[in-house]
């Protein structure tokens, strides 16, 4: 990058004059809200919600941003004031400079700090974006990981923990000792009811901290449910060239993110909150039913797409979407999915997929396919297992949510169609390496290994033959036609639900 001036509080002024910025008096916020995973989502998404409150002149909600693990996004915008830019594109684009973050802190470096931010009497609601795997849990079970040699390091090391769990316990501890009310956790990921799997997660955590500490969580500690939706791809050299070219001043870590965003909030909390809803937020009594749609319409052809367009040579959801088979293979994913749902009335469920398709087309955003796969293990129980297991149980055809999984397990074999090394990123990567040694393309093998992770697929789905069979038949297609001809077979039945067996 050329050198220029970087973005900051000094250079607001020098912004191009259609980029918008902060009106507020960013030194006069307090701290209301400490998020947990300072990532590219959360500051497209939880913080701009959060900026329309501040700038609607309740400055009660500043945000301290937590990275549990890298120092990156603090380093890169420490020197920025923490203002980075938020940057929408579609037909047009749209540029606003966000100040909603106040700091952020870094854990390993030094875990008290950010005990003691926690413990802030204004702190009201502790928000995070840790991606399923920050749980520690079985994704099958949703029960704690006790094993796992983080959570056993937080056990024995207090005051000096790793994982969220740990931060919270300690400080949900230390404010209570102080006399502090407690605050909200307000989880932002991507797992089936959210706030309850976090309640039920971090309970059983402050159990085996002690038996009061539990107690206490369980019953005074409020995790509502939530439901987000907005598309952030990863931000690439190219995107802070191009909007440093734009600006006339570097911003080295801003997100781009689609125009289309929604949240939706069960209205349950400890100790105030902000009103996220005239920010556009929506407020209700049961989650649930957004979740499910979205869990298995948006996320589940989101994983479609990214293996199979992955395997079919595609970088990013919109070039896959330019495929007509993928598009319409996608389309017949959701309709399946449609089928498990149990909706509301004022819900429209068609439109809401429309809106994903067209959504997905958006050529302005690179998506790539590689970073969506990512970490499947911990997605694909929620996202495609899930309505693989009521549409076994309504006696229908899973032949498209098969090949998803089998999908799956073709990309982390590790080994492209193009006989190409695939760098599969995932908390099991190790032990899928360890099984997986030497099978080369022997399905049967494949297949045998994989579901042998009870983690991912439970006791259930091993045993039902009809499951395996169907994934194994997939997987052989994959391996004896290659993904575009196996997906062209199954987009000819255009994307209707799929009511008997496949020609």
């Amino acid at each position: 990058m050329s050198p220029r001036q970087r973005l900051s509080t000094a250079s607001l002024s020098a912004l191009p004059a259609n980029v918008a910025r902060p009106a507020y008096d960013r030194s006069v916020i307090s701290t209301g809200i400490v998020h947990l995973g300072i990532g590219a989502f959360h500051r497209a998404h939880q913080a701009v919600y959060t900026e329309d409150v501040l700038a609607g002149g309740d400055r009660r909600w500043g945000i301290v941003g937590a990275s549990l693990r890298s120092p990156d996004t603090r380093d890169a915008l420490q020197a920025q004031d923490y203002l980075y830019t938020l940057n929408l594109r579609a037909e047009t684009e749209t540029l606003r400079v966000i100040g909603s973050l106040q700091d952020i802190l870094v854990a390993p470096e030094n875990p008290a700090t950010l005990i003691e931010t926690l413990c802030r009497p204004s702190v009201a609601v502790v928000s995070l974006t840790v991606t399923e795997k920050g749980y520690h849990y079985d994704p099958a079970t949703r029960a704690l990981n006790e094993a796992d040699v983080d959570i056993q390091h937080d056990l024995a090391h207090r005051n000096a923990p790793r994982t969220a769990f740990g931060f919270l316990a300690a400080a949900i501890t230390r404010r209570h000792e102080l006399g502090l009310p407690c605050f909200t956790v307000l989880s932002c990921d991507n797992l089936p009811a959210n706030g309850r799997t976090l309640h039920g997660l971090l309970s059983r955590y402050a159990e085996l901290v002690s038996a009061d500490l539990g107690s206490f969580v369980r019953n005074e500690i409020l995790c509502p449910d939530t439901m987000v939706d907005r598309i952030v791809p990863a931000t690439a050299n190219d995107d802070r060239q191009r909007l440093g070219d734009t600006l006339g001043i570097d911003d080295l870590w801003p997100v781009v993110a689609e125009p289309f965003t929604q949240w939706v909030i069960e209205d349950r909390f400890c100790s105030g909150r902000p009103a996220w809803d005239e920010a556009g937020a929506t407020f209700v009594g049961d989650v649930a039913p957004f979740e499910s749609m979205k869990l298995r319409l948006l996320n589940g052809s989101h994983s479609a797409l990214a293996y199979l367009g992955y395997l079919c040579g595609y970088e990013t959801v919109a070039e896959a979407m330019g495929d007509d088979a993928l598009a319409t293979f996608a389309a017949g994913l959701m309709t399946d999915a449609i089928a498990t749902l149990d909706l509301p009335s004022n819900i429209d469920v068609g439109a809401y997929q429309t809106s994903l398709l067209a959504r997905y087309r958006n050529t302005a955003l690179r998506h790539r396919t590689w970073q969506i796969a990512m970490d499947g293990s911990q997605k694909l129980p929620q996202r495609i297992l899930g309505p693989i297991r009521d549409r076994l149980a309504k006696g229908l055809p899973i032949e498209r949510h098969a090949l998803v999984v089998a999908a799956w397990m073709r990309y982390v074999t590790g080994i492209d169609e193009r006989g190409q090394p695939i760098d599969v990123r995932d908390p099991l990567l190790k032990s899928f390496r360890d099984v997986l040694k030497d099978a080369g393309r022997d399905v049967p093998r494949i297949v045998g290994a994989l579901l042998e992770f009870k983690t991912i697929f439970g006791e259930d789905l091993p045993a039902d033959q009809r499951f395996r069979q169907a994934v194994s038949d997939a997987l052989t297609r994959l391996y004896s036609a290659g993904s575009r001809q196996t997906i062209e077979r199954l987009a000819r039945l255009g994307p209707q639900a799929i009511s008997g067996p496949l020609p």
